[in-house]
């Protein structure tokens, strides 16, 4: 294990999945954690599974940082008083939107400058469909980004505190004023979860029959409408400058297809629609591919396997022995029989070549 850059001890202020998950992961560095949360079942739960001690708001502490992991709607609140109450210490929050908390927090008065110095916005890129402190994992943020949003009144201090939290929690450090972070999540994150959520909502009252056609394609694109309302609708209400004008952007689009499919074989129509489908493949396209490399195409295929242990651990044993590195994975189920569909993804120069081997040993490969 590599040597702390905290030297602690920390107080996190919310104990539910961040905060317990930041507390695990500080502990596993032997740094000394304290926990408060205004839920004693959720604190409870947080401390016994060991994300780190209790805190009584009675006692006296002189924290190095204070983590506030509140809900983004008090976030402000409870940094102005962490920032009041603990005058040594370096105070971030890891609230998913920050223009709003920030502009909050210079409307006070009670702080100023001095007081916002020690203070840093901060937002890991990390989470669970699952929430509360009984679904955290202390490798929650390894590897995973974690955005400083540092202001004018920051001090270099605060920042480097800010920063030794993320790197001790193996996370990749980037640094987004409160603006660009606020039109990046609303455009990479935020509008996708409006998106999931109004798509799914079309399922409601859908026969079960119809559903019973549905794969992955349908999975893919709802998986994360099942995140919490209450969450979200804080986090677009805060957010909703930066979503409106994406939104309007998705208007127009969608007002344009609406338009053409009126008239489907009207004069240019077919081509409209393959503007429309080539426009989206081109955006698809600029995402970043493994380790936040440049973005790369990839060649799928599918393997039928049967619906038994094992059969996965030796499909992919046996891509193994022959030597091609599986970029991605997914997985579906068969409607009807007792077998499941692996579909793979693998760099094009290597597909031919795992097919006629997979193909050789016995696998049903569907191309």
């Amino acid at each position: 294990m590599n040597p702390s850059h905290l030297s602690g001890p920390v107080l996190v202020l919310g104990s539910g999945l961040l905060g317990a998950s930041i507390g695990l992961g500080l502990r596993a560095r032997g740094i000394e954690v304290f926990l408060s949360d205004p839920s004693p079942s959720a604190q409870a739960v947080a401390v016994d599974i060991g994300a780190g001690r209790a805190f009584d708001p009675a006692q006296s502490l002189s924290p190095q940082l204070v983590v506030v992991a509140a809900p983004p709607d008090v976030t402000a609140g409870v940094v102005a008083g962490a920032l009041e109450r603990y005058r040594s210490a370096v105070v971030v929050d890891i609230a998913s939107v920050k223009g709003a908390i920030l502009a909050e927090l210079e409307a006070m008065d009670s702080l100023g400058g001095d007081g916002l110095s020690r203070y840093v916005g901060t937002h890991p890129m990390a989470g669970r469909e699952r929430s509360g402190p009984v679904a955290a994992r202390g490798e929650l943020f390894n590897s995973m980004p974690w955005v400083l949003c540092p202001t004018q009144h920051s001090s270099a201090q605060a920042v480097k505190v800010a920063h030794s939290l993320a790197i001790d929690l193996e996370a990749v450090v980037f640094r987004f004023s409160a603006a660009e972070h606020d039109a990046a999540v609303a455009l990479v994150s935020h509008l996708p979860q409006v998106m999931a959520s109004l798509v799914a909502s079309r399922l409601q009252d859908t026969p079960g029959p119809a559903l019973s056609l549905a794969g992955n394609g349908l999975r893919d694109v709802t998986r994360i409408a099942a995140s919490d309302p209450a969450l979200w609708v804080q986090i677009l209400g805060a957010n909703a400058p930066k979503l409106l004008e994406i939104m309007q952007g998705v208007r127009s689009d969608l007002d344009r297809l609406i338009n053409t499919l009126s008239a489907p074989t009207a004069p240019g129509a077919r081509l409209d629609l393959a503007q429309l489908m080539a426009e989206g493949n081109a955006g698809q396209s600029r995402i970043p591919g493994k380790h936040g490399g440049p973005a790369q195409q990839y060649s799928w295929l599918s393997v039928l396997v049967d619906d038994r242990p094992g059969q996965i651990a030796l499909l992919l044993t046996e891509i193994g022995e022959i030597g091609v590195n599986v970029e991605d994975l997914r997985l579906d189920h068969s409607a009807g029989l007792q077998v499941g569909m692996v579909e793979l993804s693998v760099l094009p120069s290597r597909r031919v070549a795992l097919v006629n081997e997979l193909t050789a040993r016995g696998w049903k490969v569907l191309q």
